[in-house]
């Protein structure tokens, strides 16, 4: 920030630009600046987007990049966003224009994608670097990096490799020149030494972020790296924040659950399940010994499960099993280490009333003569399934929030295709318990909605099914679902446009370990870091037998914290903070939307202002802090090595105010 002020027309040497907390992205389509605009969505970062394929588009020159507010030179945006170093030619008039803003007010550039050469501070490859595939190969962060904004990473960086038959991700490895400081480097395929993948390339008063492999907003290794390049592109300082999330719901926590059969291939007891009524099985439900195993595990791996709980089906599976529980005693013994969310009494179908006579149901009608609508279950009966479950946490002493709800099978919201409307008794059972965060499945509704006075709190579903005990049942199902007709699958895979074929069936005695694990584990670390807080969820089933669920957490959480620094913690929330993340994050995004947001920082102090009531996110770096009517607080709590909140300003003031460390 030395440069501030130097070569601004019309500055005075005592004048401080006022630079608007916004990023500038220049896009031409390509996914890594796809990948970066989803990041600072993400984030909550208010940014201006050009495409350079809209004819329409602005001109990029001094008069959309600068302008003067109150006789003092104001830059328009904090940071810049390029498909590489220079998308509008080297020596054109916008390029031109583009460099000249970022010397005068010492503004910060991001090439997404650019290969290596010497116009990025870079060797060529053909000088002792290389260029190819880095499918599978390990990069690390550089003693320049974690001092920097890339600090909150302490271990290697594997690329994806997830097919051996598919290019995943192309990248220069070179050797930096002179001005050029490397953030994350890999040792040079078939060389020696270390090139760069991404770095710092200071040159002529500007700075660009130089990024040297291509990469999707879905792949690891850029989700892992995102939060760096944000940082360094802000300088640290920016609206919105980030966190690393993971929470797991245990469903029908008391209750049995269906085994699949092997056989069959489905679930006996399902309306699907032709000649499988379900007699005669062992249902899955733990035992006294697997919940003291949960409690230890918990503790062991710092982690703390949410217990959804039906405590009707376990009353009545104790009536059914000579009166007793050991489950039930051990869990309640160890009660006050777990979350508990109400997952009503007896988990019934919420919706509409089932017609089973056809595969798939149906929702029955009522008579013509009343109209033939849909028979939906009361209003009454809904409310006395979440009641009476709340009455039993009570009798019992268990620690719950009766303003969260799971309800079965995510049952009385919409169930396309055969209820495509709530059920329109379930908005006023909710407000008659004092619900107002309902669970919904985020492969159905992947976006938070109002149902009457609630919200939705979405949920990732695991691959961990709630039917089976076994690994080698698993596996079994798993082959159903996912290899073809031909190799003696259910062939859905084939015909779903979102699914993919296992090249070869799973070896049942070594699948689960070998191929589902390691998926798994893959896809929940994916949402992990990507500032996602949305809860997973699975069954007690999995808890029970052979523990299916544990090596999958397990697996996420060693990846996570060989990866991550101490300082950067996964975040593991209850349903009802989950719920109120979302809440603050579409009114924030609504009021940036809306051009309600005015925010800029002058030198070392940042002034935001947003409509009454509306929660600001905000990062800054450590030492920052929020000015009060009288004297200043230290601000947010630290994450990452930076510290960020939701805030607001105090009762007597109309902007946020924050003063940065010297």
């Amino acid at each position: 920030m030395l440069a501030l002020g130097l070569g601004v027309p019309g500055a005075s040497a005592a004048e401080e630009p006022r630079i608007d907390l916004k990023v500038l992205v220049v896009d031409n389509g390509d996914s890594p600046v796809e990948a970066i605009t989803e990041e600072l969505k993400s984030t909550g970062i208010p940014y201006t987007t050009v495409d350079l394929d809209d004819a329409d588009r602005p001109t990029i020159d001094e008069a959309f990049l600068s302008d003067t507010v109150d006789g003092a030179p104001r830059a328009r945006y904090q940071g810049v966003v390029l498909p590489n170093e220079a998308p509008f030619g080297a020596g054109s008039a916008e390029q031109a224009a583009l460099e000249s803003y970022e010397k005068a007010f010492g503004i910060p550039q991001v090439d997404a994608y650019t290969w290596a050469h010497p116009g990025v501070g870079l060797d060529y490859t053909s000088e002792g670097g290389w260029a190819g595939t880095l499918d599978g190969r390990e990069a690390s962060v550089t003693e320049a990096g974690q001092a920097g904004y890339f600090g909150y990473l302490d271990g290697p960086l594997r690329f994806d490799d997830n097919s051996v038959s598919v290019q995943e991700s192309y990248g220069y490895v070179a050797r930096p020149r002179e001005g050029f400081t490397s953030y994350v480097d890999i040792a040079v395929p078939g060389g020696t030494g270390r090139g760069s993948l991404v770095g710092e390339y200071a040159h002529d008063g500007r700075r660009e972020l130089v990024v040297t492999f291509a990469y999707n907003d879905d792949q690891q290794q850029f989700r892992v790296l995102a939060r760096g390049i944000v940082e360094w592109l802000t300088q640290g300082v920016h609206l919105g924040q980030s966190r690393n999330y993971l929470s797991v719901h245990v469903d029908d926590v008391f209750a049995p659950d269906s085994r699949w059969d092997t056989e069959r291939n489905c679930t006996p007891g399902d309306f699907d399940c032709v000649g499988g009524d379900g007699e005669g099985t062992t249902p899955i439900r733990m035992t006294a010994d697997d919940a003291v195993y949960a409690a230890q595990w918990q503790e062991s791996s710092d982690f703390t499960l949410d217990m959804v709980y039906n405590a009707g089906s376990g009353e009545e599976w104790k009536a059914e099993n000579g009166g007793t529980d050991a489950l039930t005693g051990q869990l309640l013994a160890d009660k006050d280490e777990y979350r508990w969310i109400n997952h009503t009494y007896t988990h019934p179908f919420l919706g509409c009333v089932q017609d089973t006579g056809t595969v798939p149901w149906s929702c029955a009608k009522n008579p013509e003569s009343a109209g033939g609508t849909t028979q939906y279950m009361s209003r009454a009966e809904i409310s006395a399934q979440i009641s009476d479950n709340n009455q039993w946490a009570a009798a019992h002493g268990l620690p719950v929030d009766s303003a969260e709800l799971v309800t079965g099978e995510h049952s009385g919201l919409k169930t396309l295709p055969q209820q495509p409307d709530d059920n329109p008794n379930l908005a006023g059972a909710l407000a008659d318990n004092g619900v107002k965060w309902i669970a919904s499945d985020n492969s159905r509704e992947p976006d938070q909605r109002s149902v009457g006075a609630a919200l939705t709190v979405p949920r990732h579903p695991m691959n961990v099914y709630y039917n089976v005990g076994k690994a080698a049942e698993m596996t079994d199902e798993y082959n159903w679902v996912y290899t073809s007709a031909a190799d003696g699958g259910s062939g859905v895979c084939e015909n779903n446009p979102t699914s993919t074929c296992l090249e070869d069936p799973l070896d049942p005695a070594t699948g689960f370990e070998s191929y589902i694990v390691p998926q798994e584990a893959r896809i929940a670390l994916g949402h992990a870091v990507n500032n996602d807080p949305r809860p997973h969820y699975v069954h007690q089933s999995n808890l029970a037998e052979d523990r299916l669920l544990y090596p999958v957490l397990d697996k996420v959480l060693a990846d996570y914290r060989a990866l991550f620094a101490d300082n950067t913690p996964l975040e593991n929330p209850r349903q009802s903070a989950i719920g109120t993340e979302f809440q603050r994050r579409a009114d924030w995004q609504q009021a940036v939307a809306d051009g309600d947001v005015t925010a800029y920082r002058v030198g070392d102090t940042v002034t935001v202002t947003a409509p009454s009531g509306t929660e600001i996110p905000v990062t800054a770096p450590e030492g920052t802090r929020k000015q009060l009517p009288l004297g200043t607080t230290e601000f947010g709590t630290p994450y990452a090595g930076e510290r960020s909140a939701w805030t607001t300003p105090e009762a007597s003031q109309t902007a946020l105010t924050l003063r940065l460390p010297a």
